[in-house]
């Protein structure tokens, strides 16, 4: 997905995804909260949601999905 063809989302459902994005990372293991996990943490969130994916507790399960491993 390019940025062109990403949904824009305004200020406040933004700050939503970033509490999304905090959540999902304390329920990870403390080794794989780097930065790159996180990274692909909040890549999964943003494209669930363009997806129509508006549930927080929804994207909060595929955010953990997507990090439960780390990132190489």
């Amino acid at each position: 997905m390019t940025t062109e063809s990403m949904p824009k989302f305004d200020p406040s459902y933004i700050a939503a995804l970033r509490e999304v994005l905090d959540i999902a990372v304390e329920q990870i293991a403390e080794q794989h909260r780097t930065p790159a996990t996180k990274a692909k943490m909040a890549e999964t969130i943003v494209r669930s949601a363009s997806e129509g994916i508006t549930d927080a507790h929804d994207l909060v399960t595929h955010a953990i999905a997507a990090g439960a491993g780390g990132a190489p």
